[in-house]
């Protein structure tokens, strides 16, 4: 009995631009931190249109100008070693749109990869899911305690997570206690269960 033959691995049926348009997970193609073409996922995550989008800094999407620098000077050690990044933190939705709130902040994952890793900004494939499942974040976080709360989610030591965010992990755990005050969490893992149902 003969065995059955591999798929090409370039079929000529397979309608690529169809398969990015309509992937479960928001799709982003960028250079230089631009959106360049974003699929109807990424669209719907945020609020918005593909129009608002294309040809935007991804600092839209944060919550300040100060998460976005600090996220984008952070992924760079990592994109140059691997190529790839991923992490989760607080995205904030655009508008109106496809039933979500302007201005709503949730917890995403992101994940990307640098198609140069000499110039790793250069141009680079994301994909973003929303971990929230469309529920905003009842606290009201500083970017520096958004910034634990996702490192916490990763399920970080405060020294992994000093080491990470360039503080000391007495810092670190500073801002773990006022997220275990603002969650009214007893303990750490308490506090990622409502980080995560949030």
């Amino acid at each position: 009995m003969d065995a059955p033959e591999a798929p090409a691995l370039a079929d000529p049926a397979i309608d690529y631009r169809l398969a990015f348009e309509h992937a479960p997970v928001g799709m982003v193609l960028s250079r230089q931190r631009v959106m360049v073409d974003c699929n109807a996922r990424l669209c719907e995550m945020f609020g918005a249109t593909r129009e608002q989008l294309v040809g935007q800094s991804f600092r839209l999407l944060y919550p300040s100008v100060a998460e976005y620098e600090r996220i984008g000077r952070r992924m760079l050690p990592a994109l140059n070693a691997s190529g790839r990044y991923a992490d989760n933190r607080m995205m904030r939705r655009l508008g109106d749109l496809h039933g979500m709130r302007g201005g709503q902040t949730f917890w995403c994952h992101v994940t990307g990869r640098a198609l140069n890793r000499e110039a790793p900004h250069e141009a680079g494939i994301w994909t973003f899911e929303d971990l929230g499942s469309r529920r905003e974040d009842k606290a009201e976080l500083t970017p520096r305690e958004r910034e634990v709360a996702a490192q916490l989610m990763q399920g970080l030591t405060s020294k992994e997570m000093g080491r990470a965010l360039g503080i000391s992990h007495r810092t670190v755990e500073i801002h773990r206690a006022r997220l275990m005050r603002k969650y009214a969490a007893a303990t750490t893992a308490e506090l990622v269960q409502k980080l995560l149902a949030a």
